[in-house]
């Protein structure tokens, strides 16, 4: 098993704190991951997806977003994303230093579509995304489609959705991917809610393994 060390560079702002793992034999390239609007970097599903990418080469930085290095629980303020989305860019700045290949960028929930919407305004700015959980819309407020940057983001992306997920359905999702103009593909994960089964303690422990083939096969 991989093991994180504590992660702290505070020389940009917003400051980029949250756990590293450093693969034992890497393979040039670097994957950062963000949590949900209710969680933090120590989230089950972001340790074990951090662990198994690590364990095939990738160094991986899961990383606290600002809001949440400012409180420890609660949801992010609406008006402070933007600030949220300058902390993913600095982490990819620093992700930059430390491997010499590409560079991947992606998050649960919250985490994730802050991250699909820096790329939309700066499509250079990493390889390929990889979202958990895109919260395309309220629980039962199908209405509230979060979708209006989807027709600007042109970095490839991998989607990963839950089939009972109340966020949106797999259904939606798949209708709201072609807006997308870039390469997508959507791994659905039977059963599974918001959470993708990692409701407290690790509890789908095959799925990282699924999600890293679904994301090799993708981005090879």
């Amino acid at each position: 098993m991989q093991r994180a060390i504590e992660f702290s560079d505070d020389s940009p702002q917003p400051a980029v704190r949250g756990f590293l793992h450093s693969p034992e034999n890497p393979n040039g390239d670097g994957l950062i991951l963000a949590h949900g609007a209710g969680s933090n970097c120590n989230a089950p599903l972001l340790v074990a997806l951090s662990e198994t990418f690590a364990g095939y080469g990738y160094t991986v930085l899961r990383c606290d977003l600002p809001f949440r290095q400012e409180r420890r629980t609660g949801p992010p303020f609406p008006g402070n994303a933007e600030r949220d989305r300058a902390g993913l860019r600095n982490a990819v700045a620093i992700m930059r230093k430390r491997v010499a290949g590409r560079i991947y960028l992606g998050g649960h929930s919250y985490g994730g579509r802050q991250a699909t919407m820096l790329c939309a305004a700066e499509p250079e700015l990493v390889s390929g995304l990889l979202l958990l959980s895109y919260p395309l819309h309220p629980p039962r407020k199908p209405e509230q489609l979060r979708t209006q940057h989807l027709p600007n983001l042109r970095t490839p992306s991998l989607f990963v959705h839950g089939t009972r997920d109340p966020f949106g359905s797999v259904e939606e999702m798949t209708k709201a991917l072609q807006l997308v103009p870039a390469t997508t593909d959507l791994m659905s994960v039977d059963g599974a809610g918001h959470d993708l089964g990692f409701k407290g303690r690790t509890t789908a422990q095959q799925l990282p393994v699924s999600i890293l083939a679904r994301f090799e096969k993708m981005f090879d």
